[in-house]
């Protein structure tokens, strides 16, 4: 079954840096977009990147230029560098399965099928 496995939050500072990992089984990697999104207690969850081999990578406007998708098909893993975090970050992360082969203009209107646990980033000030 598909499986994703999220890693890498942490409490940090306000201009602090951390990398998030997704490690994923149970459907072919390196074919799907892979999309982060977040979530925040009393918050709509946001799309926060996608990546896909057809047609390159989308960031949120709240976080271009700060985070920076990637992925490692070798390794079923997608990454998220986060950088220049701020207390507005603060959200539980999660990695999720496009339901297509690309991100498209909509990718972060909840166009995911599958998704794991998450895990907790928090910007203190």
């Amino acid at each position: 079954q598909v499986q994703f496995v999220e890693s890498g939050g942490a409490l940090v500072q306000r201009g602090g840096s951390l990398r998030l990992s997704c490690a994923a089984s149970g459907f072919t990697f390196e074919t799907y977009g892979i999309i982060w999104f977040r979530q925040a207690p009393g918050k709509e969850r946001e799309g926060v990147s996608c990546i896909s081999i057809i047609d390159g990578t989308y960031y949120a406007d709240s976080v271009k230029g700060r985070f920076t998708i990637s992925r490692d098909n070798y390794q079923n893993t997608a990454y998220l560098q986060m950088n220049s975090l701020e207390p507005e970050d603060t959200a539980r992360y999660y990695c999720a399965k496009h339901r297509l082969y690309r991100c498209g203009s909509s990718w972060s209107s909840g166009s995911y099928d599958y998704w794991g646990q998450g895990t907790q980033v928090t910007v203190s000030s």
